[in-house]
């Protein structure tokens, strides 16, 4: 069997994706993946072009060859660009060797170790009441997670806004440090009075702090049993994670963003976390993500898979194949999709009672409508801007 050819597909179904098609000489047979990363979709989409000239007339059935083939061709190895396009071609690999098999991927990588992946949804709001009354529509919909913030993305240290400067670019967010600080341990005692204790309750910093004001947040947010505090420092900010990992009891969680194992390993030698929020999406796919998981496992790391709006249901179906079998599971962030991402991309994974299921279809169990893609258009997209209040750049 071999590669016939790598089809790349940019579309815009609601927000924008970056699909592929894996064919095979074989009729009929081919795999999807998928390289979405927020805000450099294009740029994924050209590195996937250029990556598949090495891939035609190769045997799809070696996945750990051509993983390796790709990480180690270009020299300059690694990044979060070139470890999406990676995990693109590598979830379309495991795709065909799951309807090659008749099996679905989660059984070619062991079989269940649970009957289905915890998830956790996003609760907002203006105020305090608004945010309760968003986490108690989780609840009564029999979510058991629910990670909480007030205001915009960025919760209320997000102050104001600036237009943007020229069309198509996004507006200039105005963040200070003092009301989030102020206003985040608020929320919690409201939530924790109003909801109870045994509600899990979590929270994003999203990096916005630097590494005192990340050790005071989550030792005063200790008293309010969180399940986790997720980004409280930039990947940057390695050196700190000492301090805040004495300051208090709060589990902490990072990996978001970070596109390599070699982010990963001093964090759990140093057991500095308590979760790791990596995904298959944007670490290289399902086989360096199991590998990392794996590193993870003796040092008492649990995963969080990163799953929010920024990935389709094929890199969600990947991280839920992954999630079904690991030993050292812990929650999947989660996320809904439009119709018009239904249509193009059908056969997304179910949620029952709080838990997302595999789905038991051979591969992936998603397939990629060209057809409908081709009707969205991709439109270009920039990740948000944030200043200080004293007109400097400022980390999103």
């Amino acid at each position: 069997m071999k590669i016939t050819e790598v089809k790349v597909i940019l579309t815009c179904p609601g927000r924008n994706y970056v699909l592929v098609k894996v064919m095979t000489d074989q009729p009929g047979l081919y795999g999807v993946g998928e390289g979405t990363i927020n805000g450099s979709e294009s740029i994924v989409a050209e590195t996937l072009r250029h990556m598949s000239h090495l891939l035609i007339g190769r045997d799809p059935q070696r996945i750990e060859d051509t993983w390796q083939l790709l990480y180690r061709q270009g020299y300059w190895r690694g990044g979060p660009i070139f470890m999406t396009a990676i995990a693109a071609i590598d979830m379309a690999l495991w795709d065909i060797k799951g309807k090659q098999a008749g099996l679905p991927v989660y059984q070619l990588l062991g079989g269940k170790a649970r009957e289905g992946v915890l998830v956790y949804r996003h609760a907002f709001g203006r105020d305090f009441l608004e945010c309760e009354d968003h986490v108690r529509h989780w609840l009564e919909q029999d979510y058991k997670v629910v990670r909480v913030q007030v205001g915009p993305y960025g919760g209320v240290g997000m102050i104001g806004e600036h237009p943007p400067l020229s069309p198509g670019t996004p507006p200039t967010g105005i963040y200070e440090a003092t009301p989030y600080l102020l206003n985040v341990p608020k929320m919690f005692a409201h939530l924790r009075d109003k909801i109870g204790m045994e509600v899990e309750l979590l929270h994003d910093v999203h990096e916005q702090l630097h590494p005192i004001e990340a050790a005071r947040l989550a030792k005063e947010l200790e008293p309010y049993r969180l399940f986790f505090l997720e980004d409280p420092l930039m990947p940057e900010h390695r050196e700190s994670w000492p301090m805040l990992r004495g300051a208090s009891t709060t589990p902490l969680a990072i990996g978001e963003i970070f596109s390599s194992r070699w982010d990963c390993l001093p964090l759990f030698m140093n057991k500095w976390i308590d979760f790791i929020r990596i995904c298959p999406l944007h670490i290289g796919g399902i086989t360096e993500a199991r590998k990392i998981l794996t590193m993870a496992e003796p040092f008492n790391v649990r995963s969080a898979f990163h799953g929010a709006a920024d990935m389709g249901p094929i890199a969600q179906s990947a991280s839920v194949s992954v999630q079904s079998v690991i030993p050292n599971f812990g929650v999947q962030e989660w996320t809904s999709y439009t119709e018009a991402t239904h249509e193009v991309l059908p056969g997304a994974c179910k949620v029952e009672n709080g838990y997302a299921l595999p789905n038991e279809v051979p591969g992936l169990g998603i397939d990629i409508n060209e057809d409908a893609a081709a009707k969205y258009a991709y439109q270009r997209n920039f990740m948000p801007l944030v200043r200080r209040a004293d007109g400097s750049m400022h980390v999103y």
